[in-house]
């Protein structure tokens, strides 16, 4: 059973949030504000969570802080609910470490297709019926290392904390050392979605990787733009 932090302050969101995931068998824990969630990520439980559904505006502390918050410890995925539907919103909130974000209104549908989206990358990535896999389990280019059995990441031996995302692209770029992979091509293998449009999420993904991996995220040495093309991984 999927255990699942719901964090927005409309209970009625709550509510309808609760029968979806309750319904396809998921433990549900409620947050009314992203104060509530960061402490219950904190405590004894927060470990259990497999995936946080994140309002963006709440009291106390809105989503974008909780997030920011959280992703100091813990790398579950954090899809945003948002009643904005400008572009700076989702970016904004994928910069901080979200996964995915849907705008409200919802549709069920949607909303539980990206659940499970992300649960199943949470909980099997790397699985043997991903084409980009490789033989060992171990891929070490310029100093970062990724071991694709213990999910680990580390640069010159330091461990590196990565989204799920961040990890899937990370490995698709490293799996794929010196060719060129474009937006659409990265969004459409890392999201199992069709890549139209994917340009700015997956620039956002690539800047936050660079933060973490280059010593000089201006001046990269590895995730390397290719100008009206795409992105490479050098070592």
């Amino acid at each position: 059973m999927n255990n699942i932090l719901i964090c927005d302050d409309e209970k009625d969101i709550i509510s309808a949030l609760r029968i979806y995931l309750e319904s396809e068998g998921m433990n549900v824990t409620a947050a009314s504000n992203g104060r509530e969630a960061v402490d219950i990520m904190a405590g004894p439980n927060g470990k259990d969570m497999q995936l946080i559904l994140m309002d963006v505006m709440m009291p106390e502390m809105d989503g974008i802080a909780a997030m920011a918050e959280i992703r100091k410890t813990s790398n579950v995925p954090i899809i945003m609910l948002t009643a904005k539907s400008e572009d700076a919103d989702k970016v904004i909130g994928l910069t901080v470490g979200a996964d995915d974000y849907v705008t409200k209104p919802f549709n069920p549908v949607e909303l539980m297709a990206r659940v499970k989206s992300q649960l199943r990358r949470y909980t099997m990535l790397g699985s043997q019926n991903n084409d980009n896999i490789v033989n060992t389990n171990t891929i070490s280019i310029g100093g970062i290392e990724l071991n694709d059995k213990s999910k680990e990441v580390t640069l010159d031996g330091t461990p590196v904390s990565l989204t799920p995302l961040e990890y899937d692209i990370l490995k698709l770029l490293m799996t794929h050392k010196g060719e060129v992979l474009s937006p659409r091509d990265i969004y459409e293998s890392v999201w199992n979605e069709t890549g139209l449009g994917a340009e700015s999420t997956v620039a956002v993904h690539i800047r936050h990787l660079r933060e973490k991996l280059e010593y000089d995220s201006a001046n990269p040495r590895h995730l390397k733009a290719v100008w009206g093309h795409g992105y490479k991984f050098e070592g």
